[in-house]
């Protein structure tokens, strides 16, 4: 894991990689589906073949960031001061240190693309800190000494993992992953998780969506709901449980009317 990236007035922002912009990013094309202008044109490419197969893909990226949005409101309602966002990709309008200035932030991504453009979109943001590194690895993110220095690991914590576990194979154990670090976090932390799910799509539409992304060198495993629940493990689900998208909590920030969201979210708490 390299060192992490603090974003702020004091560390001007300074480029840590060359990006290949013949290869597409997961976190660029997400970009490009919520509207955003941190991608490229091999980005979008991949994005557009994947709306023609999947026309609600663009959908269910709203649908995402709009749960994002309401589970963190939910989240700080419910006494969460501090935030761990696994896979946060590129944290473009909307995203946590935006709903919650105060709170404190550890935006993790795996992707040396998305934690660049990371750095230069939160300069000025004392309160993160953005680190590349797996999120598998919770030790080498949980013990990183900028993270313990930014966050009280003594105090719960609220894991975020919206959108980025069906970019696991059941090879690389999500279920162990979420267990991890239940394990690991203070008692009275939560997680906030969403999941990509062909269930409300024909077959060979998921198909094709799965060769898409692979095509671009972007492995997807979307689950049903019995499997997306299966993740949880020690977490157990409060209210609603596992809903589809749009209908998780909708009372807290109505989300927009679209036709499909594709999967599912649920906010479960630790049992310790």
């Amino acid at each position: 894991m390299d060192e992490p990236i603090r974003a702020s007035k004091d560390n001007p922002f300074r480029p840590v990689a060359e990006i290949d912009e013949s290869v597409p990013s997961v976190a660029r094309v997400y970009d490009y589906a919520l509207g955003g202008s941190h991608n490229f044109a091999v980005d979008r490419a991949l994005a557009e073949r994947v709306f023609k197969v999947v026309p609600g893909y663009r959908d269910f990226a709203h649908a995402n960031r709009s749960f994002l949005r309401r589970s963190v409101l939910w989240l700080r309602e419910h006494g969460i001061h501090q935030f761990i966002d696994l896979g946060s990709g590129i944290p473009t309008v909307g995203n946590v240190h935006e709903i919650a200035p105060d709170a404190k932030i550890v935006y993790v991504d795996r992707d040396l693309i998305a934690v660049t453009h990371s750095h230069m979109i939160l300069r000025g943001h004392d309160n993160a800190i953005v680190l590349q590194a797996e999120a598998s690895d919770i030790d080498g993110i949980l013990g990183h000494e900028d993270v313990r220095d930014l966050l009280d690991l003594s105090q719960p914590v609220g894991l975020l993992t919206v959108a980025v576990l069906h970019f696991m194979s059941d090879d690389d154990d999500p279920a162990g992953v979420l267990a991890g670090y239940h394990d690991a976090l203070a008692p009275g932390s939560m997680l906030a998780m969403s999941h990509a799910s062909g269930d409300d799509l024909k077959p060979d539409m998921t198909a094709a969506a799965v060769s898409e992304f692979k095509l671009g060198s972007v492995s997807v495993t979307p689950r049903t709901a019995d499997e997306v629940e299966g993740l949880l493990g020690p977490w157990r689900a409060v209210e609603p449980g596992l809903v589809r998208l749009d209908e998780w909590h909708p009372e807290v920030e109505p989300p927009a009317q679209r036709k499909s969201s594709h999967g599912y979210a649920v906010v479960a708490e630790s049992t310790r």
